[in-house]
């Protein structure tokens, strides 16, 4: 089997130790599973290489800036390939979100995405509309639903539905499957 494992995290808003406590763990194989790529979805774009360091956990990431970040050279949106899949990514801001997910799967379908990939409601989602999969990892700084701080990992296998995993992570930076 060709599984690659995709880490998708989002609006850590200045938490490097549940930054930190995430890529330790992705780091670690045999719990992770072994993580291949990593995206993060924006607001807390400086907590990416902060806990890059400290926890020493290196692969390829993109990168999305969110409505709180303040790096102008990065992008709002970004399409990639990864794991036979196609994916569309961005924070969320400018998609309207509050009102549905008309409009991010609107441009997710343009792009020739499998899946949109957002952030900025700090709520974990997870549901296809159509051909596309809507996927939000939810919060690690300021989570807004009653599981608490979350993130996601994708696994992806050309040709087979992409499957999503939730984890959790509480105060003391334990993690675990939800």
């Amino acid at each position: 089997m060709n599984i690659q494992r995709l880490l998708v995290i989002s609006d850590t808003h200045g938490h490097v130790r549940g930054m930190e406590a995430i890529l330790n763990w992705a780091q670690d194989s045999s719990q992770s599973g072994g993580i291949n790529a990593a995206v993060f979805l924006g607001d807390g774009v400086p907590d990416v290489r902060r806990g890059a360091d400290a926890s020493g956990f290196s692969c390829d990431w993109r990168i999305i800036r969110g409505n709180s970040d303040l790096e102008a050279s990065l992008p709002l949106s970004d399409i990639f390939e990864f794991g036979g899949h196609r994916f569309f990514l961005c924070h969320g801001h400018r998609y309207d979100l509050y009102n549905g997910f008309q409009t991010l799967t609107v441009v997710a379908r343009s792009s020739g995405a499998d899946a949109a990939l957002f952030g900025h409601t700090h709520i974990p989602y997870c549901e296809r509309d159509g051909n596309v999969l809507l996927v939000n990892p939810g919060s690690v700084g300021r989570p807004r639903s009653r599981i608490g701080a979350t993130f996601a990992v994708i696994e992806c296998e050309p040709e087979k539905p992409l499957r999503v995993e939730f984890w959790g992570i509480d105060d003391a930076g334990n993690i675990r499957k939800l």
